[in-house]
Formats: C-alpha cells, sequence, structure tokens
C-alpha cells in the first residue's frame, strides 16, 4: 500500500509541531519526565511492580528501578510486599504523590493557556478545537 506523499508531509509536519508543543509544556516541570511517567501510570491504573511500570515506560528494569527509588526518596510512592508473590514488591502512589502529579497537569495547562491566549485569535482558537477533535480521531 502506497501513502499519499500530501499525507507523509502533513504527517512529518504534525509531528514536528506536536514535538515543539511537548517542550513547550514539559519546560517547567518539578520532576523529570521518566518520574512523572511513573508516577501517572500509579495514579492512573493504581499499583504496579517495578517490572510492570518498566514494561509501560518501555525502559529496562534497571532504569526503572532508579526512577523508583528517587520516587521512593521523595515520599512520592510507597512499597508494600506483593499479595501473592513474596520476591515481589508493589508501588502505590502516596498522598504527596498523587497532588504532586496533579500539580504538575495543572502548572502543563497553565502554559499551555497562557500560549493560546497570547498567539491564537478566538477563530484561530475555535480551528484548534476542532483540531483537538481531529487528533483523537488519529490517534
Amino acid at each position: 500500500m502506497s501513502t499519499d506523499p500530501a499525507s507523509l508531509q502533513l504527517a512529518a509536519d504534525l509531528r514536528a509541531a506536536v514535538g515543539d508543543l511537548v517542550r513547550l509544556v514539559r519546560a517547567d516541570t518539578a520532576l523529570p519526565q521518566n518520574q512523572i511517567g511513573a508516577l501517572g501510570w500509579l495514579v492512573r491504573e493504581g499499583p504496579h511492580t517495578t517490572a510492570e511500570l518498566a514494561d509501560r515506560q518501555r525502559v529496562r528494569h534497571q532504569s526503572m528501578a532508579r526512577t523508583v527509588t528517587l520516587l521512593l526518596q521523595a515520599g512520592l510512592v510507597r512499597q508494600q510486599p506483593h499479595p501473592s508473590d513474596g520476591r515481589k514488591l508493589v508501588l502505590s502512589a502516596t498522598e504527596a504523590g498523587v497532588e504532586t502529579l496533579h500539580d504538575q497537569r495543572r502548572r502543563r495547562e497553565q502554559r499551555l493557556a497562557e500560549a493560546i491566549e497570547r498567539e491564537l485569535t478566538e477563530p484561530e482558537r475555535h480551528v484548534l478545537r476542532q483540531a483537538v477533535e481531529l487528533l483523537r480521531r488519529i490517534g
């Protein structure tokens, strides 16, 4: 199956624009992205082992173990014995972890909202609302 060159160019432009947008909202973060990513999984999906988090984040177990250690030291996650396998530990977000994640999201959304208000006219905002729906359809 051959892809239309115009679609390929649109995909390249979209990838670049989304990358720029991600860098904008990540520029003001209290925690590194790897820690925010792991914490996000725990908040959204509940308890996981380090190995499960590594799989979700698509990183090596050793890398996730370092991330988990930092989150534990910061008091953002806790570990407890696995209910059915005594060799494993299960991680979950603490109240401080949940609040940190929500605070991080609020700051990112605030930064993005400020850019939208500063850079876009009301008709352009309407187009952006439509584009968000289109992005959800292809995502």
